[in-house]
């Protein structure tokens, strides 16, 4: 297997456009005539981010709402979807269609086309979001400042005791936070105007941290005891660690506040040594900081 890593940083030799913005960055942004329009593609594969045996409905929300949510992340409106859809027996397909249609009513985004294929292997799933900027300039993981507050939306580690819930066949309502995130749309909108930097947290606190503190060429220093996590038996650090919780992560001059509530985790620096402190240190390197492919 590839490493993700090497692979991205070839791509970049063809992401020449501005609207790539270097590949840094969760979404494209276009400028087509009077609009400015921001593009996300994400995909889900079983085993992977959906399990074997799921229910299919589930695993089409989830495929709308971790696509969403980058849009959330760039304060924009959902304008429409694309679908490549991975065919499965009749009933498997009816269940997606159930769940499809619940998301994309619930998130307002029609669905505009796309492709659909049949394959032996494990079925893969991919959407591509459209949407429309709220505000420009369009934030973007980059322009963290020094001396800014370091912000998220919510508590972190629902989605982990999610699948924990899933795993062990508990009650539906327990695995809904992974079953079923949430895009902040409302949220990354209201945020828009403000920030200097702002992403969804979707492969871990830490990890997603790391990517904005060096796309802003800054530090990022966190209060792990400020982080706020789903209930008071969540394993914080793992908590940190872990992803598909979608909440935005956000920076804002010193004196402000959010518009929104939100929790204070941390602070921007200068860049040092590392992209990240984690309550005044460089977080181990023995335990990843998130998910990588």
């Amino acid at each position: 297997m590839g490493d993700e890593l090497t692979f991205i940083a070839s791509l970049r030799n063809l992401a020449t456009h501005k609207g790539a913005r270097g590949l840094n960055d969760d979404c494209a942004v276009l400028e087509v005539g009077g609009e400015t329009l921001v593009l996300t593609h994400d995909s889900i594969a079983e085993g992977v981010h959906f399990l074997p045996g799921q229910d299919p409905a589930d695993v089409a929300w989830r495929l709308v709402a971790t696509n969403i949510s980058d849009l959330a992340a760039k304060g924009a409106e959902p304008v429409g979807v694309l679908l490549g859809f991975t065919l499965g027996t009749e009933e498997t397909d009816a269940r997606f269609l159930v769940g499809l249609e619940e998301a994309l009513t619930h998130y307002r985004a029609p669905l505009l086309g796309g492709d659909t294929i049949a394959t032996k292997a494990p079925p893969t799933h991919g959407l591509t979001a459209i949407g429309r900027a709220t505000y420009t300039p369009v934030p973007s993981r980059a322009g963290a400042r020094v001396g800014d507050g370091l912000w998220l939306t919510g508590p972190l580690g629902a989605a982990m005791l999610g699948l924990e819930a899933l795993q062990a066949g508990a009650d539906s309502t327990l695995s809904e936070a992974y079953r079923r995130p949430r895009a902040l749309l409302a949220e990354g909108q209201a945020l828009a105007p403000l920030v200097t930097a702002m992403m969804d947290v979707s492969d871990g606190l830490l990890l997603d941290a790391t990517r904005m503190a060096q796309a802003s060429g800054v530090c990022l220093a966190i209060d792990s005891a400020a982080v706020p996590i789903a209930t008071p038996e969540t394993r914080r650090a793992e908590a940190l660690r872990w992803g598909d919780d979608y909440q935005l992560l956000f920076t804002l001059p010193a004196s402000a506040e959010p518009p929104i509530p939100a929790h204070r985790i941390g602070t921007v620096r200068p860049s040092g040594p590392a992209p990240l402190l984690l309550d005044g240190a460089p977080p181990p390197q023995a335990t990843p900081l998130g998910y990588r492919h």
